[in-house]
């Protein structure tokens, strides 16, 4: 099996990033800090129209009578993203969007916003761990609505959640960003592989504040239902490959006991098996009791989790495994979460095996959606191989950014 096999693609809804449209000069707001390495109490407010940067209450439901700003933040959102690639196909509803919210026990998740005249016109999300080596990176996340571009929105929701990230004692900054179109010249990553446009101004806006690019992501497309044909010659050729040492095995919703220790360290190897660029991603740890903590907020909300996952036989391990979310709205399309093949298992095409099952178990029990979404490194030019034959096609394109923070 190549090594495109252990490629993972991220899970949850992907970042929009700090779009085009705001400028590098835009003036920045005002910031004061309070805190330590705990959650830390940091103010920004814009310097011109006096705004202050809030941040919404996670309700504990769509349906809470504290929801409304939270529902408000997810359309500004999906506004963007739709502005972006010119379909609803990368949004989210609110109830799908706040299980990502809800967990409490390992992950750290806020959400700011900036209004204009009382409406939400910018929206920024701080993401973290609560332990471990992943406990000093923060995962940001800046969209502005386009008609409020060039008004420095982004730049001050920037300067409030870099201004957290060190007032908590974060050292590492992370942000997957769209960037769109052509132009020339190109900016690389240390990968060589992918490119943004140099002069983009999202591009001009990251550069100025310190932020390297580490990375190139491809969104890719797979119209349902897939060319049946290409699908099974690769499923034969995988099956072939993996002989009878590998078995596969699939379901829909809840993951059985027996395999949670296993699924807890192949979560903990998705953030350091996975191609990374230059973006040195920190060591997030699972165990199996947040693997299941994490099952259960996921399965509480809208979205049907397929899963399938190869047992190594002559262990009894399972050494790889995939995911796919689905909404409820058939008029929607499914998103490709985790695949994910152990190193010391790699060469036998179990990536493949894995990847043809989630589509068929999804187009077997979920017959109707309109296409499956999923994200790879462009580095990774075996699994985008695979993705090609079976039929997808590219999307959009994202840089994953980093930023170093000093040590406190």
């Amino acid at each position: 099996m190549t090594p495109s096999t252990s490629t993972p693609e991220p899970t949850g809804p992907r970042p929009g990033g700090i779009p085009a449209g705001i400028p590098v000069d835009t003036p920045a707001g005002t910031v004061d800090t309070a805190g330590g390495t705990a959650a830390a109490t940091v103010r920004t407010t814009h310097p011109h129209t006096g705004a202050v940067v809030e941040q919404v209450v996670v309700p504990a439901s769509i349906d809470a009578p504290d929801a409304a700003d939270f529902v408000e933040s997810v359309e500004v959102e999906n506004a963007v993203r739709r502005a972006a690639v010119g379909s609803d196909e990368l949004s989210w509803s609110p109830a799908e969007l706040l299980t990502g919210y809800l967990d409490t026990t390992w992950s750290d998740r806020r959400r700011f916003v900036l209004r204009e005249n009382g409406v939400v016109v910018a929206v920024g999300d701080y993401e973290t761990r609560r332990s471990g080596d992943a406990a000093g990176t923060a995962w940001l996340d800046v969209c502005v609505l386009p008609e409020v571009g060039r008004r420095g929105f982004g730049t001050v929701l920037a300067d409030h959640l870099e201004a957290l990230a060190a007032a908590e004692g974060r050292t590492q900054l992370i942000a997957y960003v769209r960037s769109r179109g052509d132009g020339e010249p190109r900016l690389t990553p240390p990968t060589g592989a992918g490119s943004v446009p140099a002069t983009n101004v999202e591009v001009r806006f990251l550069r100025g504040r310190g932020w390297q690019l580490g990375q190139v992501m491809r969104c890719s497309r797979l119209a349902l239902p897939p060319d049946e044909e290409a699908l099974g010659e690769i499923r034969d050729r995988a099956r072939a490959s993996a002989g009878d040492d590998y078995r596969l095995h699939s379901w829909v919703g809840r993951s059985p006991e027996r395999w949670l220790v296993d699924l807890a360290l192949l979560e903990t190897r998705m953030s350091t098996d996975a191609p990374a660029g230059g973006v040195p991603e920190p060591e997030d740890v699972w165990t199996a009791e947040r693997f299941r903590d994490e099952e259960e907020l996921a399965l509480a909300g809208p979205r049907t989790r397929f899963t399938a996952v190869v047992e190594h036989v002559p262990s009894g391990h399972l050494v790889g495994f995939s995911q796919l979310a689905a909404p409820a709205d058939l008029a929607s399309p499914a998103f490709q979460q985790d695949t994910l093949v152990l190193r010391e298992h790699r060469g036998h095409r179990l990536g493949w095996l894995l990847k043809v099952a989630t589509t068929d178990l999804l187009t077997a029990e979920r017959p109707g959606h309109p296409a499956v979404i999923t994200f790879n490194a462009e580095e990774n030019r075996p699994m985008l191989d695979v993705n090609e034959a079976v039929g997808f096609v590219p999307l959009e394109h994202e840089g994953v950014w980093s930023k170093q923070l000093p040590a406190r």
